[in-house]
């Protein structure tokens, strides 16, 4: 009996390593403090249900290659007027995915105040995505974020696909304000696919970059497809960025490119293929180079020039009070333009419009 008993103690203890092993490799956390304690040795990460303490990142940053993520049941966040972000992830070859039936829920109407990020309470930003290299960020689905959602910085060959943002609860007086749903900048290989997003400001901001992708989207009750603004930055170039196959509805613009007044930089080879717009307020598409305080000039000037601008197949109908096309630019600073097939009808036309391009219209 003792040397049956010494050799089941034997087996055990010789299994041990192996469990260790495989807990390792995946871990499931209900707390931001396990998963400070324990993302280190995981490499397979499910996060259930947690409910992010107030003022504190739910921080995955520096993962193991080739981590993956899942969010599971409802993501939450206690209240506290602070910057953010509210979750962090960096890493190479890292996987971020969405479990069937989850919600990662910012409830922001907690910090709206209808001034966003320009006063009133601190509000914290959303998901930054910076230093994500040969990644993937996947099926997430976001309600109500307090001001701007995505921050994509210093990525590298990365693809956020089919994510929903709904911060529509926003779309009221003192609401939801400076609700950016992607804000890329000083990125290389960026794909957004299949986004649906609702919020009160740019569906897309590139403020500088290049080789960005933008397509199958559908934007509501924003700003619009923007480039910019470009310019007052430490990285002020934006290049090869291709925008198509998206919708932009109930929004203020539906393309706009702004360069900052009396900076430098650059905006080349920029494509808008196959737009709709439907319901726009302000201007259909807006290109100007006048931008000083995130408030136009009315003087455009000719540090950041707009080169190499493609409009293809961009299609639809903008507010009656609204401008169709307004453009902006200072001599010689907008050239080698094409644009084909684009009809913005229901508003009026500008009378305002400078040093337009030849194949584009005012």
């Amino acid at each position: 009996m003792r040397s049956l008993s010494l050799l089941s103690y034997a087996a055990l203890a010789g299994a041990v390593p192996s469990e260790t092993l495989r807990s390792r490799d995946g871990c499931t956390f209900t707390s931001t403090k396990d998963l400070a304690s324990g993302k280190d040795s995981c490499t397979d990460i499910v996060l259930d249900g947690i409910e992010v303490p107030a003022g504190e990142t739910l921080d995955l940053t520096d993962l193991q290659d080739g981590t993956h993520v899942t969010f599971q049941g409802t993501t939450s966040f206690g209240y506290k007027e602070w910057e953010g972000p509210m979750i962090s992830v960096s890493g190479v070859k890292v996987t971020v995915e969405g479990a069937s039936g989850h919600l990662i829920d910012g409830d922001g109407a907690r910090w709206w105040d209808g001034k966003g990020s320009n006063g009133g309470k601190k509000k914290p930003k959303f998901f930054a995505a910076h230093k994500m290299n040969s990644s993937s960020i996947t099926g997430l689905r976001v309600r109500n974020t307090p001001v701007q959602g995505f921050s994509v910085n210093q990525a590298y060959d990365l693809t956020l696909q089919d994510i929903s943002i709904d911060n529509s609860d926003g779309d009221k007086e003192d609401g939801g304000h400076n609700t950016d749903a992607f804000d890329v900048g000083s990125s290389d290989g960026v794909r957004i696919l299949g986004a649906d997003i609702r919020n009160q400001d740019d569906c897309l901001a590139v403020n500088s970059g290049s080789n960005i992708e933008f397509s199958g989207g559908s934007c509501s009750g924003g700003h619009g497809l923007s480039i910019g603004s470009v310019g007052g930055r430490d990285d002020n170039d934006v290049r090869n960025v291709h925008i198509s196959d998206t919708s932009v509805s109930a929004s203020q613009n539906g393309i706009r490119i702004k360069t900052v007044y009396d900076a430098t930089g650059s905006v080349h080879n920029i494509t808008y293929a196959d737009i709709t717009l439907d319901g726009i307020t302000d201007y259909g598409v807006v290109v100007e180079q006048d931008y000083e305080n995130g408030s136009p000039t009315g003087d455009p000037t000719d540090g950041v020039p707009v080169t190499q601008l493609t409009l293809r197949n961009v299609q639809g109908s903008v507010d009656d009070d609204a401008t169709n096309v307004y453009i902006l630019c200072a001599s010689g600073a907008c050239s080698d333009w094409d644009w084909s097939e684009v009809s913005v009808t229901g508003g009026k036309k500008s009378s305002k419009c400078s040093n337009v391009p030849s194949s584009a219209s005012c």
